[in-house]
């Protein structure tokens, strides 16, 4: 009973606390972008980005946390934290995929595919501790994807073109 205490007491090289920051800090600045996605009724929205965001960071935490008990090992272990970033890249990429549709014609759920694979970036950013970084890129999405579309719809309708939501 006393193994089964210790390895939920296990120690981490982060501080608890920084840990829990991060955790919460992907999902609420991802979540910003998805609250967007939702207003705008999309099919991946406030949860779904929030998710990937945390699912990002905590993959970043796990290498982190990977690397400081390699530091024990390194005449035995050889590792390389470049994969969790393509790995956490290629799988949500498989995820934004499959929210682009082709349909009369027309193609949809590309910028909410974008958004998630670019909140999976914010997440990873905010796990290595990148906190500066992660709000910038944040914030320029969220002026691409609402104010720049404010401007895409405002040139359709002057040049007489529908727009997205027509």
């Amino acid at each position: 009973m006393g193994s089964l205490f210790n390895d939920f007491a296990t120690d981490t090289s982060l501080d608890t606390l920084v840990i829990l920051v991060r955790l919460l800090g992907a999902a609420l600045v991802c979540g910003v972008i998805g609250f967007e996605r939702e207003a705008r009724a999309r099919p991946a929205g406030l949860r779904t980005h929030m998710m990937v965001g945390l699912a990002s960071c905590l993959y970043c935490l796990i290498m982190l946390e990977t690397l400081a008990d390699a530091r024990d090992f390194t005449d035995r272990v050889a590792m390389d934290p470049i994969r969790v970033i393509e790995a956490v890249t290629s799988g949500v990429a498989f995820l934004a995929a499959g929210m682009i549709v082709f349909a009369k014609g027309k193609v949809q759920g590309l910028t909410t595919g974008t958004s998630l694979w670019l909140c999976a970036a914010i997440g990873l950013a905010i796990g290595f501790g990148m906190w500066v970084m992660a709000a910038m890129t944040a914030a320029l999405a969220l002026i691409i994807i609402r104010l720049v579309k404010t401007m895409e719809d405002s040139a359709r309708k002057r040049f007489g073109r529908k727009t997205d939501e027509e």
